[in-house]
């Protein structure tokens, strides 16, 4: 059975809820923005662009990789962080862009 228009349209505000509270925290949006250039990362780059301790840090970037918001890969000792949701980059110019 095919889903309703109301059913669709639901289910693209669910996810977006969750999307938007994966990323709902000050941390994680500076993160994002480091991010918004679509190149990988390291670990100690994001910690001193954000000043966010080593643990926190890595609790942020786990919340937000679990979402699919973000990806990574290993080299070695070295993590390395990439924005795989383009889509939030329309977020953060919202945000930008808005007197808040």
């Amino acid at each position: 059975m095919e889903a309703t228009t109301k059913e669709r349209t639901f289910e693209k505000f669910a996810k977006a809820s969750d999307m938007l509270k994966a990323i709902s925290y000050p941390y994680r949006l500076e993160i994002l923005k480091m991010l918004e250039d679509l190149e990988y990362h390291p670990v100690y780059e994001i910690q001193a662009y954000t000043g966010v301790e080593s643990t926190l840090l890595s609790h942020h970037l786990n919340k937000m990789k679990d979402k699919g918001i973000i990806k990574s890969y290993r080299d070695g000792r070295f993590i390395y962080y990439k924005l795989a949701m383009k889509e939030i980059i329309k977020v953060l110019d919202c945000i930008d862009n808005c007197e808040i």
